[in-house]
């Protein structure tokens, strides 16, 4: 799992080590290819980050994600200034750190965190992470939020769309998503592969499983009223959120006989939706019929996708120069306001 870092031992040594030593003196001074990130202002809310104990990890129960478990700073603000990419909030990937024993999912969502929160602190303009959670550990998940806001100073907590078949509206997860409501906090939410995805060979299904994941654990706040009743959660959802723009009257969410939308459709727009896998002319076409402009946010899935293959397809779509910042930059400026100062 890596080594641990006890709380003295951190709060001394934040941002005077750690991640440092992982990236070269070159990228220290500032942008390493002509200023290209500082120029763009992309920030990117759809970001896999990866620590030491998170690759073991994944290694060791055979994930197959490669490009994870080559991950490295380095070569991560290399491709951010190749592609104008300013900041990157950090997430963890599925599956997260939950592998079956509550006490080595504790272990590595600190373990993450920490490694994560050192990076914050080395170049706090470059990078925002996401806090893991060790869920389905509920009591370890509400120790490690208080860790991560209090202490590590996270930017948002990161959710998978579903734990041992529960997904987020589930009443098991109530006392996480209250003590985040109390927080006012910013919440990214990453599909989980399930079952499902070997219904297809060759894991053509494993597309169709993760916005399917996203869809149903949106519908599950939808009908346990999770969504409507703690509103200080500002939800952002994957792949511009799964599938659930494209079914709304499946979901309850329409405009009723009054003219009114229903409250469905008011919560969907309430949300936050990432351009990760939702770049093309199809998809946009209807996403921004359903969602405000400004809860739109540029997301890439990287290291599994580029961010200019992102910015080629929205710069394709026909965006204004004014929308297309606020999808770059300013809509996340409003959820991450520390970001404007740094």
């Amino acid at each position: 799992m890596g080594v641990r870092v006890g709380r003295r031992e951190f709060l001394a040594g934040l941002g005077a080590a750690g991640a440092t030593a992982l990236v070269p003196r070159s990228l220290h001074a500032g942008q390493a290819r002509g200023g290209s990130a500082a120029a763009t202002g992309r920030i990117d809310v759809h970001y896999h980050g990866n620590s030491p104990g998170f690759i073991a990890a994944i290694k060791a129960h055979n994930t197959g994600q490669m490009p994870l478990m080559n991950w490295t700073p380095a070569r991560a603000l290399e491709d951010m200034d190749r592609d104008g990419v300013a900041t990157s909030i950090m997430s963890i990937s599925e599956p997260s750190v939950y592998f079956g024993d509550a006490a080595a999912a504790r272990a590595l969502a600190r373990e993450t965190n920490e490694f994560f929160a050192k990076m914050v602190a080395d170049r706090p303009a470059r990078w925002g992470f996401f806090a893991t959670l060790p869920l389905p550990d509920v009591d370890g998940s509400l120790k490690e939020i208080a860790y991560a806001f209090d202490t590590l100073k996270a930017d948002g907590a990161c959710f998978m769309s579903s734990y041992e078949g529960k997904y987020l509206g589930d009443p098991m997860f109530t006392p996480v998503m209250e003590e985040l409501n109390r927080r006012n906090a910013v919440c990214y939410t990453h599909p989980f592969r399930g079952g499902m995805k070997d219904m297809l060979p060759d894991g053509h299904a494993l597309g169709i499983t993760l916005t399917t994941e996203t869809t149903i654990t949106i519908e599950s706040l939808l009908y346990t009223g999770t969504a409507d009743r703690l509103r200080n959660i500002k939800w952002i959802w994957s792949h511009g959120g799964g599938t659930a723009p494209y079914i709304t009257g499946r979901l309850g969410a329409n405009i009723g006989a009054d003219g009114k939308p229903s409250a469905g459709l008011q919560a969907l727009q309430r949300f936050y939706y990432d351009t990760a896998q939702a770049f093309n002319e199809y998809t946009l076409a209807t996403l921004t019929k359903v969602v405000p402009m400004s809860h739109i946010l540029f997301g890439t899935d990287y290291p599994f996708a580029q961010a200019a293959t992102v910015a080629k397809g929205l710069d394709a779509y026909g965006f204004s120069a004014s929308d297309l910042r606020a999808i770059n930059r300013d809509n996340a400026l409003a959820l991450f306001p520390r970001l404007a100062r740094t």
